[in-house]
């Protein structure tokens, strides 16, 4: 069975997979492109934050050696569909990921420092409180030489109190999750993003790459990997 039909049967159970069906295979494996090309290796520890039904995590995890992948769901549901359906019990078997359903982006669960983080689609609901407590655990669980790819969207302004892309104030999480089924998506100003960053000691850089479902990309890290780049 291919990718797109296995998205396609989820939708069918009733199970939500991220996106369209129709993306299903795409959204995940460029993940996995964005990923190595900011210098993910198959001996990082890496954290897959809302890694929902694995749709990243088929690509990733083949990649990682095994037990180098690991991943935070709150919906156990469509956890469980992702183990069963999408990666299946040989996978799992030969590369030993590990998950946690906790809903309050609490890393410490799993006792490790992770070398890459990942948050695809998350940045996108979540108020700024629960992005300051993915910072916080981003700097106590990361490795020195970790990185943060996070993806977003950019608050804009606009006359005549058009509000749709304005930097979201509220304090509840927006969208799909495991306590709602009712869609919806967030924006913030990248300003607030670097300002957290910056109290955190933590360097923060676009990446160049073009936004894929109007998300952009953001390199988060502990040391100036732009600078390093370009020595």
């Amino acid at each position: 069975m291919t990718l797109a039909e296995i998205g396609e049967r989820l939708e069918q159970q009733g199970i939500f997979s991220g996106g369209p069906p129709r993306v299903f295979e795409s959204a995940g494996r460029l993940q996995l492109a964005t990923l190595v090309r900011e210098g993910l290796y198959p001996y990082s520890r890496l954290l897959d934050i809302g890694c929902g039904c694995l749709r990243a995590g088929y690509w990733i995890i083949r990649l990682l050696d095994p037990g180098c992948y690991y991943g935070i769901e709150p919906n156990r549901t469509m956890l469980q569909a992702g183990i069963e359906q999408v990666i299946g019990p040989e996978l799992q078997a030969a590369k030993r990921p590990t998950f946690d359903s906790n809903d309050r982006f609490d890393f410490s669960v799993f006792g490790v420092k992770f070398d890459v983080f990942l948050a695809r689609s998350i940045w996108t609901h979540a108020p700024k409180s629960q992005i300051q407590i993915m910072l916080d655990g981003f700097v106590e669980h990361s490795s020195p030489d970790a990185f943060f790819l996070t993806s977003y969207y950019p608050a804009r302004w606009f006359p005549l109190g058009r509000g749709a892309s304005r930097d979201y104030r509220g304090t509840e999480w927006i969208g799909r999750s495991h306590t709602s089924i009712t869609p919806g998506v967030i924006h913030h100003a990248r300003s607030w993003i670097e300002a957290e960053c910056r109290a955190r000691g933590l360097f923060l850089r676009n990446v160049e790459e073009a936004p894929f479902n109007a998300q952009y990309w953001l390199m988060i890290s502990r040391k100036n990997r732009a600078a390093l780049h370009s020595a």
